[in-house]
């Protein structure tokens, strides 16, 4: 796993773990990195600096991009927008994101729960999934 830093047109900074430079670089091409802020997808790296240990008794000075509430409201907001933007689709989620990718149903913005190896497999067959960094309020009928 590796963490960047990343940057949108819109100026917000924000840090998201990819599998590997190469995931990164493919979910980049396909527009799938979007601002954890406000949903941009024009998204890059941002320049960052390497993690240097402070001196002992020294405290790090605070930073915008490290105030928890930023990110947390940053999450909650992104939490409001895919709820209302997409179809829970539950444990059928590898499934729906398949037979959508291979036309079979109508493409539509979707989230919900798949496996781990499910995962592995979507991405190994090409079809743009991306992990969210909440955990998805279970739905019910």
């Amino acid at each position: 796993m590796i963490k960047f830093t990343l940057k949108c047109d819109n100026d917000h900074r924000f840090e998201s773990w990819f599998q590997s430079t190469d995931a990164y670089e493919t979910l980049h091409k396909a527009g799938h990195v979007t601002c954890a802020v406000c949903g941009s997808s024009d998204v890059d790296k941002a320049l960052m600096a390497p993690r240097v240990h402070e001196a002992r008794g020294a405290s790090p000075a605070p930073t915008e991009a490290s105030a928890p509430d930023i990110r947390a409201q940053a999450l909650a907001e992104l939490r409001k927008h895919v709820e209302a933007n997409s179809d829970y689709v539950g444990g059928n989620f590898a499934r729906e994101a398949r037979d959508m990718h291979d036309g079979v149903i109508p493409t539509r913005a979707i989230y919900g729960e798949a496996r781990p190896d499910e995962a592995k497999r979507l991405i190994e067959e090409g079809v743009p999934v991306a992990p969210l960094p909440f955990i998805p309020n279970r739905k019910t009928n």
